[in-house]
């Protein structure tokens, strides 16, 4: 806990134990939208190899994370947190200058 702490900047364990649960939620979030999406315009897993269902699975599942991240982290309280680190992550994927 500590470790995270430190390199996250947080003061107190609740932050951290905050943050958590807010990424937790959201990869729910995201798994939870993104498969019936992929449903309706007929991408199964009975339709396709699961090979191929799997990373068509994941790539908007990834995009759905990046953009909810920063609201679920405002339903803890984190929102600050969350938005930096959002922003960060879309300057290392040359997305934002």
């Amino acid at each position: 806990m500590e470790k995270l702490k430190q390199r996250w900047g947080l003061k107190s364990n609740w932050e951290v134990l905050a943050i958590l649960v807010a990424f937790s939620i959201n990869g729910s979030f995201a798994a939870f939208i993104v498969r019936p999406s992929l449903a309706l315009i007929g991408i199964t897993k009975e339709n396709l190899n699961v090979v191929l269902f799997y990373i068509l699975y994941l790539i908007p599942v990834f995009i759905v994370y990046q953009f909810t991240l920063p609201y679920s982290g405002w339903l803890v309280g984190q929102y600050r947190f969350f938005k930096n680190m959002q922003e960060q992550m879309f300057k290392r994927m040359k997305l934002k200058s």
